[in-house]
């Protein structure tokens, strides 16, 4: 059984969905593992990981839409705003998703379906660099 590491730096222009399935793909191949588990662990508290439609970009626009309604800016629904209005929205926003995911691996990739992609999920309006790590063992 073989492991590796690598800590993937992802560069998001503020609020929605960023692609990183062909950093999270190459990584997978330069390993050579033919079969595993890849975990990605998103290390931040205001982003999360998705695992979600990648053919039509209107899904992303409604699923910011969407967390929009459940987690609104609002300066008067929230007593934490530390680091500005969209502080708590975006922990919130977190807390409905996940910051880890699993995805199996075979013949060398991993296991997605025909229109899924591999997304961070940027939850803050502001630009900032996130570090994903990526996992993976098999052999």
């Amino acid at each position: 059984m073989r492991q590796a590491f690598h800590h993937l730096r992802v560069r998001a222009n503020g609020r929605g969905l960023v692609d990183i399935g062909t950093a999270v793909r190459a990584f997978v191949r330069e390993q050579r593992i033919d079969a595993g588990l890849l975990t990605l662990f998103c290390r931040h508290t205001s982003a999360s990981l998705l695992i979600q439609e990648n053919a039509d970009p209107s899904v992303q626009r409604d699923l910011e839409r969407y967390f929009e309604t459940l987690a609104p800016e609002d300066p008067h629904r929230y007593e934490h705003d530390t680091e500005g209005p969209d502080d708590m929205p975006a922990h919130l926003r977190t807390a409905l998703t996940q910051v880890q995911l699993s995805i199996p691996v075979e013949r060398g990739e991993p296991v997605l379906g025909t229109w899924q992609g591999i997304y961070l999920f940027e939850h803050r309006r502001h630009p900032s660099t996130r570090e994903i790590v990526l996992h993976l063992i098999g052999e």
